[in-house]
C-alpha cells in the first residue's frame, strides 16, 4: 500500500504552523503585535488530532505498539533534555556564577525565569517527565510548554482505538456524546472540569469525525456550504462575545472553549476539503517534515527557546515584521538541524535498550 503523501504534507504544514505559533507566542511576546499572534492560531494543534483520526484504525495491538514506541522515543528525548539542562547549569556555576545563570535565564522573561538553580540533579523532574507531568526545563522553557499536546494524544489514541474496535457501529453516538459534553461544559462554565476531561471531550470528537472521513471525499457542491457555516459561526462569535474576544482566543484554548473551537473550524474544514482532493505525487520539503513530525515537534521546543537570544538584542533595532520573518526562518533551520540530531540520539537510545535487552534476556 502506497503511503498517502497528502497526510505527510498536511502534517508538515501543521508542524510549520506550530513552529510559527511558538515563534509568535514565546519570544514573539517581546515584539510581535497581539493581532498577529492570534492569527497564528488559525492552523493549530487540532489538525494533528484530526490527522491522527484519519490514519488510525481498530487494530489495538498495532496502536498500542505504536504508542509504546512513541513513549520510549519521548523518554529518550526527555532524558537527553534533562542532562543538557543539568550540565548547562553545572557549566554556568563552575565557570561563571549564579548571577550569570540568573541573568541568562532572565532572557526568557520573568514568567519563565529559573527560580531554583543547583548543581544537584533534580531527578524527580526526570521521573515526572517520564510520567507526563511537564515541570519546566529551565534552559529550554518552550519544550515543556508545548508538550501538553502529547499527553492528550496518548489519551485520545487509547480511547479512540477502543471505540473503533469494540463499538464500530456506534462511533456517531460517541461523537455526539463528546460534542454534547463540550457544549454542556461551555454553557455551564461553573461545572467545566479541570484536568484532561475538557480537552478529551472536544479533541476525541475531532479524532472520531476525522476517522469517519477516512477514504472519503467531500462533494464539491457542499464545500461552499461548509465555508459559509464557518463564516456564520465566526460572525456569531464576534456578535455574541464582542470584538474583544479576538484577543482572548489563546486563553480559550486551555481548555478548548467555544471561541477557540469556532476559530479552529476553518483549518479543520480546509483539511477535510483538501483530503482526497489535493494530490501530492512527489516527496518534498514539507512531506519530509510530516514524515518526521514527532522529531520536529521535539526540536521546535529547543529551537524556539534558542531564538530568544536573537530576539532580545534585535527587537529594538528592526521593524517587527522583518524580525518575525527572520526569526521564523531561523527557527525552521534550527528545527531541521536539531531534528536530525534527535533522530541520531533516538537511534543510539534504541541501540542501548536493545543491548540491555539482550544482556538481561533469559
Amino acid at each position: 500500500m502506497n503511503r498517502d503523501l497528502y497526510i505527510d504534507f498536511a502534517k508538515g504544514m501543521a508542524t510549520l504552523s506550530i513552529i510559527f505559533i511558538h515563534t509568535a507566542f514565546w519570544s514573539g511576546q517581546f515584539y510581535i503585535p497581539a493581532e498577529v499572534r492570534v492569527f497564528s492560531l488559525v492552523f493549530d494543534v487540532a489538525l494533528f488530532y484530526a490527522l491522527s483520526g484519519i490514519t488510525s484504525g481498530s487494530n489495538i495491538e498495532k496502536t498500542f505498539y505504536r504508542l509504546l514506541k512513541l513513549q520510549i522515543t519521548y523518554m529518550i528525548f526527555v532524558t537527553f533534555l534533562f542532562f543538557m539542562d543539568y550540565f548547562f547549569k553545572v557549566f554556568g556555576l563552575t565557570f561563571f556564577s549564579m548571577e550569570w545563570l540568573q541573568s541568562f535565564y532572565s532572557t526568557f522573561g520573568s514568567k519563565y525565569a529559573a527560580t531554583s538553580v543547583s548543581d544537584i540533579p533534580q531527578w524527580q523532574n526526570l521521573g515526572n517527565w517520564y510520567l507526563h507531568q511537564y515541570t519546566n526545563a529551565d534552559t529550554f522553557p518552550v519544550v515543556m510548554g508545548s508538550f501538553w499536546y502529547l499527553k492528550v494524544y496518548f489519551i485520545l489514541a487509547v480511547f479512540g482505538v477502543l471505540i473503533l474496535r469494540f463499538f464500530p457501529k456506534h462511533v456517531n453516538w460517541f461523537i455526539g456524546i463528546c460534542l454534547s459534553l463540550t457544549l454542556i461544559f461551555n454553557l455551564f462554565p461553573e461545572i467545566y472540569p479541570t484536568g484532561q476531561v475538557g480537552y478529551v471531550a472536544f479533541y476525541l470528537a475531532v479524532f472520531l469525525i476525522a476517522n469517519r472521513m477516512r477514504g472519503k471525499k467531500i462533494p464539491t457542491k457542499i464545500i461552499p456550504v461548509l465555508y459559509a457555516l464557518v463564516a456564520g459561526a465566526l460572525i456569531w462569535m464576534f456578535w455574541y462575545y464582542g470584538s474583544e474576544i479576538f484577543y482572548k482566543i489563546n486563553k480559550n484554548k486551555f481548555p478548548p472553549r467555544i471561541p477557540y473551537i469556532i476559530w479552529c473550524l476553518f483549518s479543520l474544514t480546509t483539511l477535510f476539503v483538501l483530503y482526497n482532493r489535493l494530490k501530492i505525487s512527489k516527496e518534498n520539503f514539507v512531506t519530509y517534515i510530516g514524515k518526521n513530525a514527532i522529531f520536529f515537534y521535539f526540536a521546535q521546543g529547543l529551537s524556539s527557546s534558542l531564538v530568544y537570544f536573537i530576539v532580545v538584542p534585535l527587537k529594538d533595532h528592526m521593524p517587527w515584521w522583518t524580525l518575525m520573518i527572520l526569526i521564523y526562518i531561523i527557527n525552521i533551520i534550527l528545527a531541521f538541524i536539531i531534528a536530525a540530531g534527535l533522530k541520531k540520539v533516538d537511534d543510539m537510545g534504541w541501540k542501548v535498550l536493545e543491548f540491555l535487552r539482550k544482556k538481561t534476556a533469559t
